[in-house]
């Protein structure tokens, strides 16, 4: 196992020797060199931590992308030879290079090599003369350092002037130091940019050059729609190629950790799972996959349209043995005794069916319902059809909000009181000890995703919130999981006290649970120790022997990945521990 993890450890280090390009021939204004802005307590909590060498390199990192995108290849639709003479075919113009996971047991799993970053000749012209510029906001930059193009919401400024078809260069609006103490952009949609040192973002925007493109719009064009291709981007800093919509079922764009994450779960065929926080979906799938769709998984999201929307990747999957619910992870254990009729494994709320996998009488009136609905809105659609066929040399007036109201809802879907068979099941909570697994993939700060490119917003007091809103999910996940089950902790943050610390209540709060050894391991060790803030408050950390039973995943290190953070326990049986907890 060790050998397959050096080996990918080689993969993804040529990535960076083969594409890897310095920008030192670019001005100093027309390059992307970021700084990432952290609030001044959150980063001397970091420095300590990690040492100030180390976090100075996770913070570089965290503001670039990753030099690779990862795939994870649905093994019930396709293989992985095909996916990959499918995506060259797709990517041949880029020249897409594409790699299989050497890790025993991640075949399936694929890179796609990206460059960068690549120094961009802006046409500076030696007489002064400047580009004309696009300035994007922050989110939109990000999404383009992604690979994703500008689109007019997106854009917040650009110069005088700018017609379609003009090459431009792409810059970014990135949250300054406020009067008030906090973080503001400052510049508002439609500002008018200059090039000279007369405009007073020239010096925000030094350094932070993401690529050119070509204008899809007109600057009037720009602040006067409200959706639409703004800039094609045509030559970027770095170079990732989009698979947004490519081979839609067959391949399911994920990062390497969180694929890790469902493999350290170890699930087997038949057994009953749950994700608590389950949207968008991507580990309830991969644990699907893993499991060859057969046993049940429960995805549980307390948003109502994540909730449909794990139902929609589900289906576009064709996987069967999931089954997305409504509800709220911290309430996840039912705190009835009443058992439903039907299953006695969940509480469901009145009006709302429930799980019922192993009734074939549910699951016939089911049908039988679901059926009869259609029926109605079918019959109700030929009404309508009649209607409007003799209504048909009538002069009708369809208002600009009607138009909106249909754009909507192709995007975002019928809605919840629109939706036709997808109706959000409404869950109680679940039966203590009704689970063999199960994966808390908790809501956490998210300062592991990158490219990011501030983050300031975060504070010692909101991380504290964090932890705090972290363990009392693991108490209650920590009550599902039957005496001999697994539950796997992860969170995709770079900060101790969402990650070690959490780990380190778990253990002196539940004797029963013990650490367990994930395969397959390629992360890195955990943090020993402890921390004590100014105000007194310490937060424990792993100890001596701990550090190598948890994965962390660095932002910096040569797997370039997202910050990220593993953890499975071992359940054990201790029946007065969950009576205290409970109470």
């Amino acid at each position: 196992m060790k050998k397959k993890a050096r080996n990918l450890l080689k993969t993804i280090a040529s990535f960076f020797t083969k594409h890897h390009k310095a920008m030192d021939d670019l001005p100093e204004r027309y390059s992307y060199n970021p700084t990432l802005r952290w609030n001044a307590d959150l980063e001397s909590y970091f420095s300590k931590a990690y040492g100030p060498h180390h976090f100075s390199r996770i913070s570089q990192a965290l503001s670039r992308p990753s030099c690779y995108s990862c795939i994870r290849v649905n093994t019930l639709k396709s293989t992985p030879d095909a996916a990959i003479e499918k995506l060259r075919a797709v990517l041949k113009e880029k020249g897409a290079d594409i790699s299989k996971c050497d890790v025993e047991g991640m075949d399936y799993v694929l890179f796609v090599r990206g460059s960068g970053p690549h120094a961009i000749d802006y046409g500076c012209a030696a007489d002064g003369k400047l580009p004309k510029e696009v300035l994007v906001s922050r989110k939109c930059a990000e999404a383009v350092l992604r690979g994703a193009q500008v689109y007019v919401p997106g854009v917040l400024g650009c110069t005088a002037h700018v017609e379609k078809g003009d090459v431009v260069a792409v810059s970014v609006a990135v949250e300054q130091p406020g009067a008030d103490g906090g973080w503001v952009v400052g510049i508002t949609r439609g500002t008018v940019l200059q090039g000279s040192e007369t405009d007073p973002y020239h010096i925000e925007r030094r350094g932070l050059y993401i690529g050119q493109g070509r204008a899809m719009l007109s600057r009037a064009g720009i602040f006067r729609v409200m959706e639409g291709l703004a800039v094609d981007m045509n030559d970027r800093v770095f170079n990732l190629p989009s698979l947004h919509d490519v081979l839609e079922g067959e391949i399911f764009l994920q990062n390497l950790p969180s694929i890790v994450a469902a493999h350290a779960l170890d699930p087997q065929k038949g057994e009953r799972i749950l994700d608590m926080c389950a949207a968008p979906g991507g580990k309830t799938t991969a644990i699907a996959l893993l499991m060859k769709d057969e046993g049940e998984i429960v995805a549980a999201d307390r948003s109502h349209n994540k909730v449909q929307g794990i139902h929609k990747l589900a289906a576009e999957m064709g996987l069967s043995c999931i089954t997305p619910y409504k509800l709220d992870a911290l309430k996840s254990v039912c705190t009835t005794n009443e058992s439903d009729d039907f299953s006695n494994h969940s509480c469901i709320k009145e009006n709302h069916v429930g799980n019922v996998q192993g009734s074939d009488l549910i699951k016939s009136e089911l049908e039988k319902s679901k059926l009869i609905t259609f029926e109605r809105l079918n019959a109700e659609m030929d009404f309508k059809k009649s209607v409007s066929n003799e209504k048909v040399n009538e002069t009708t007036y369809t208002s600009k909000a009607a138009i909106r109201k249909e754009m909507r809802i192709k995007r975002n879907g019928p809605g919840r009181n629109q939706s036709v068979g997808g109706r959000v099941e409404k869950s109680k909570g679940f039966a203590p000890k009704s689970f063999d697994r199960v994966l808390l993939d908790a809501p956490c700060s998210a300062l592991g995703l990158r490219p990011r490119l501030f983050a300031g917003e975060e504070t010692i007091e909101s991380m504290r919130k964090h932890a705090t809103y972290q363990r009392r999910m693991l108490d209650q996940a920590v009550q599902l999981v039957r005496p001999g089950g697994v539950l796997v902790y992860s969170t995709c943050t770079i900060n101790p006290g969402e990650n070690e610390a959490v780990v380190r209540y778990a253990l002196d709060t539940y004797k029963f649970l013990s650490l367990a050894p994930q395969h397959p391991r390629i992360g890195g060790p955990g943090l020993v120790g402890r921390f004590e803030f100014p105000d007194g408050y310490t937060e424990e950390w792993l100890r001596p022997g701990e550090e190598e039973l948890v994965q962390r995943f660095d932002p910096s290190s040569s797997l370039d990945t997202i910050g990220f953070f593993i953890a499975k326990f071992s359940v054990g049986s201790n029946k007065a521990d969950l009576q205290n907890s409970a109470s």
